[in-house]
């Protein structure tokens, strides 16, 4: 479940915080930390990129306070910058050029790359974050903010410039894929159901 969905401030915090309060301000951060860099590192495959967006959204947040009007949850206010600086990432000039040098971060299928092969041969098995860092970086976004966050396929549709078929069929060719490099090998996968109805 996604640590957003769990944390919230009370609006006199906020108020404070728009008046320039400094614990007020303090307590957003360290409240907002760990939700914020979580899922930067989720949506974000290199660690230290990671962690400049994070950095990004603090200062988003911190200096954008008067356009949140209260209407929904501060958290969700949070997350949606975010999300949007993630977006404004995976999107830059400079990291869509890294496609050039990096063969594992290319939009098609990724099979076998050598660190799996290597845990598969000693009967290892990855876990799911690590299979989750081989998925393209649309994959991923699509896998973490539908089954995580709960956004509709219209909604991350909307968020990569397409429609709603786009993250359904990014979601299914993704299911497919962490399917593949989590099943041991000899072993028949349990039947999963997976859902892209939404």
């Amino acid at each position: 479940m996604s640590s957003f969905l769990q944390t919230d401030l009370s609006t006199a915090i906020v108020d404070l915080a728009r008046g320039g309060d400094r614990d007020a301000r303090e307590h957003i951060y360290r409240t907002f930390e760990r939700p914020v860099r979580t899922l930067a590192r989720r949506l974000i495959a290199r660690h230290a990129a990671a962690e400049d967006v994070a950095h990004d959204v603090f200062v988003d947040v911190l200096t954008r306070m008067d356009q949140y009007d209260g209407r929904g949850s501060f958290a969700g206010w949070v997350r949606s910058i975010t999300i949007n600086r993630c977006l404004m990432h995976l999107r830059s000039p400079w990291q869509r050029s890294l496609r050039w040098f990096d063969p594992w971060s290319d939009e098609g299928t990724v099979t076998n790359p050598p660190e799996l092969a290597t845990s598969r041969s000693q009967d290892l098995g990855i876990d799911l974050e690590r299979a989750l860092a081989v998925l393209s970086d649309t994959a991923r976004l699509v896998v973490w903010l539908h089954d995580v966050e709960g956004y509709t396929h219209p909604q991350i549709g909307g968020m990569l410039g397409g429609t709603a078929s786009l993250s359904k069929s990014q979601l299914a060719r993704a299911h497919a894929q962490l399917r593949e490099l989590l099943d041991a090998p000899g072993e028949d996968p349990a039947c999963m159901p997976i859902s892209t109805s939404c």
